[in-house]
């Protein structure tokens, strides 16, 4: 089964007090998402972020396909980083790190997901064909959330996706 690792860095015009109480709300992750996306929080994000905080979800990656995401949020450095795993869904492995930090003028988000898709020789076929393009579409769009809401800085935003 073929790992892969999704990284992505903005660059916002905002403080890091007002990036981290957004970012680590999970009732904001439905701000940044695609609407045709379906995403919808179901439980578990009533609380502030906390290491063990178990959040269930439905989202539809693909048209005609509903499905139930479970994740867990395993670290947390409280206006630094946090960690989300995810427990029951759609990819054979989900680890997502969410990483902020000062920068002149504002706030560097920082992403980094090691992800595996299930279904073996079909899943390494679908990826480059529905995966990695979907995957593509999402942070295209959060970075336009991202820039409505804060403003970008005048720093390229990156996104890159490949086999480790």
């Amino acid at each position: 089964m073929q790992l892969y690792q999704l990284q992505a860095k903005q660059y916002v015009k905002t403080d890091m007090a007002t990036a981290w109480s957004f970012l680590s709300s999970p009732k904001n992750l439905q701000k940044i998402t695609p609407a045709e996306m379906g995403f919808q929080i179901l439980a578990g994000a009533e609380r502030d972020m906390f290491p063990g905080q178990i959040i269930h979800y439905t989202v539809s990656p693909f048209k005609g396909f509903t499905t139930k995401w479970v994740t867990e949020i395993t670290h947390v450095e409280k206006g630094s980083y946090f960690v989300d795993e995810q427990r029951y869904g759609p990819y054979a492995l989900w680890h997502h790190k969410h990483f902020i930090k000062e920068v002149p003028g504002g706030v560097e988000m920082e992403d980094v997901i090691d992800y595996k898709i299930p279904l073996g020789i079909l899943g390494q076929i679908a990826h480059p064909l529905l995966v990695k393009p979907q995957l593509q579409k999402i942070f295209a769009h959060r970075e336009k959330a991202l820039a409505a809401l804060f403003g970008n800085l005048d720093v390229p935003t990156t996104l890159s996706i490949k086999k480790i």
